[in-house]
């Protein structure tokens, strides 16, 4: 009975000390089915790119820029989500990036995170017009 008591204490004390790490991996949110949810939402929606930039561009260079650069620009973002959407819909069922099924787009960030950077990047999926019910509530009025 001591002997049994012993080892049960033990185990209770070894039991309360150990940790397991129970957490998913970081790239087990990118799947299969995601990459093939990104291509064809890069594909269908790629053009929302176009009066997208127009916006940004008129919001922070003026109306003129918006109208030239801004639908040049969009047309370029549109055409890279266009050729990613192909490339991605081919290779949906092989984790072609790093061994991943994460997308690969040019990264923003110091973090490394995938986020909306109308300069320089790409975010994951094609932006929302209007309502952008997926970040906030509503959109921040500029006065």
């Amino acid at each position: 009975m001591k002997k049994l008591l012993v080892i049960a204490t033990t185990f209770a004390a070894i039991s309360s000390v150990a940790m397991a790490d129970i957490q998913a991996p970081p790239g087990s949110t990118y799947t299969a089915s995601r990459k093939l949810g990104r291509a064809l939402s890069n594909i269908v929606y790629g053009f929302v790119e176009i009066p997208e930039q127009i916006v940004r561009k008129d919001d922070a260079y003026g109306r003129n820029a918006g109208y030239s650069y801004g639908i040049i620009d969009g047309a370029s973002r549109g055409m890279r989500r266009l050729g990613y959407g192909f490339y991605e819909l081919i290779t949906f069922t092989c984790p072609t990036y790093r061994g991943t099924y994460k997308p690969p787009y040019e990264r923003c960030g110091a973090d490394n995170r995938i986020e909306m950077n109308p300069h320089d990047g790409l975010s994951e999926f094609p932006p929302e017009l209007g309502f952008e019910n997926g970040f906030q509530h509503t959109r921040s009025q500029k006065y």
